[in-house]
């Protein structure tokens, strides 16, 4: 008797599609349905813009579309809690960056885990941040700027995405380095920070250079410099940050794509695949780099290229934002 209703089990469970079992969702089927991409931050800002350029491109190689969602809030953190609390069956994605994957969980206390919670599912790009401020504000240069700041403690304002975000911690830092000290205004993006500096409210931003490019290049705010080694081709007029007389004060972002962890490693490939397809397109690359980003190559867009970046990040940022209180 019990052998028999071993068999009648085992019957049953051939007969059973792959797909009806938990956790199991065949890549040769995938995706049947519209895939939700979470952009942590507003609609109008940086990481939404290249969501929304990835979408329409890898909804041609993966047959189905690519919706972005915002779920914005608190330095870019709710949307990653969406991602993780959503079935890992490779139909909810979450962009994101250094600052939401790495910065966060040093600076607040979230209710997942920044590694742990999620599946990387491939690198994107990376950018440094600019020094911006109001166009009529009284300093020419880096270096008057800074002058500027001593002379006046308190009276200038930095807009940010919240506490403990990227342009947040550059401040901090910038201030340390500095010895100057003015006030931080946090917003929910800084896209919306940006809109208050272009009409005046606030004097300066730590901003990305895809937020920036347009509004410099039409003298509507005005650069100081770039964060890095190297000059941003759409912006070969403003100086790296070495040249403009801070040298080694270096601040970049980097974005990424993860599923929910547990997602399925023949879905994740599947995903990765197309976005790199989506990133090797001349125009998506053109169009990044214009807005002041560098595409990774598909052979360092991985998701292990991905894991390997967020823990050599996590190592280096988290004990510099303990030593500098970011909380």
């Amino acid at each position: 008797m019990l052998l028999e209703r071993r068999r009648m089990l085992l019957m049953m469970a051939g007969a059973m599609p792959l797909s009806v079992w938990p956790g199991v969702a065949p890549a040769q089927s995938f995706p049947s349905r519209p895939i939700t991409l979470v952009a942590p931050f507003p609609a109008g800002g940086a990481v939404d813009a290249i969501g929304r350029l990835l979408a329409e491109r890898m909804r041609h190689s993966l047959g189905q579309s690519v919706i972005v969602e915002n779920v914005s809030g608190a330095a870019g953190s709710v949307g990653p809690g969406r991602v993780a609390r959503a079935p890992n069956d490779g139909y909810t994605l979450g962009l994101g960056t250094s600052g939401t994957h790495v910065l966060n969980a040093a600076t607040m206390s979230l209710p997942y885990d920044v590694i742990n919670d999620f599946e990387p599912v491939a690198l994107l790009s990376t950018q440094p941040v600019m020094i911006v401020a109001r166009k009529d504000f009284p300093a020419a240069n880096l270096q008057e700027l800074i002058a500027w700041l001593r002379s006046n403690p308190d009276k200038a304002t930095q807009g940010t995405a919240g506490v403990g975000s990227t342009n947040h911690l550059a401040g901090v830092l910038f201030q340390q380095i500095t010895k100057t000290q003015y006030t931080f205004v946090p917003y929910r993006g800084t896209n919306l920070a940006m809109q208050d500096l272009v009409s005046g409210q606030i004097d300066m931003i730590f901003d990305l250079a895809s937020l920036s490019l347009p509004l410099v290049k039409a003298g509507t705010i005005k650069a100081y410099a770039v964060l890095a080694k190297n000059r941003i081709a759409a912006l070969p007029d403003v100086p790296t940050v070495d040249e403009a007389g801070l040298p080694g004060f270096y601040s970049a972002i980097w974005m990424g794509i993860w599923a929910p962890k547990g997602t399925p490693k023949a879905l994740l490939e599947k995903l990765n695949k197309s976005v790199a397809e989506a990133l090797a397109e001349p125009d998506v690359r053109k169009r990044l780099i214009d807005m002041g980003h560098e595409p990774f190559p598909a052979d360092q867009s991985s998701p292990g290229a991905l894991a390997a970046l967020q823990k050599s990040e996590t190592e280096k940022w988290w004990p510099i934002v303990k030593a500098a209180n970011g909380k």
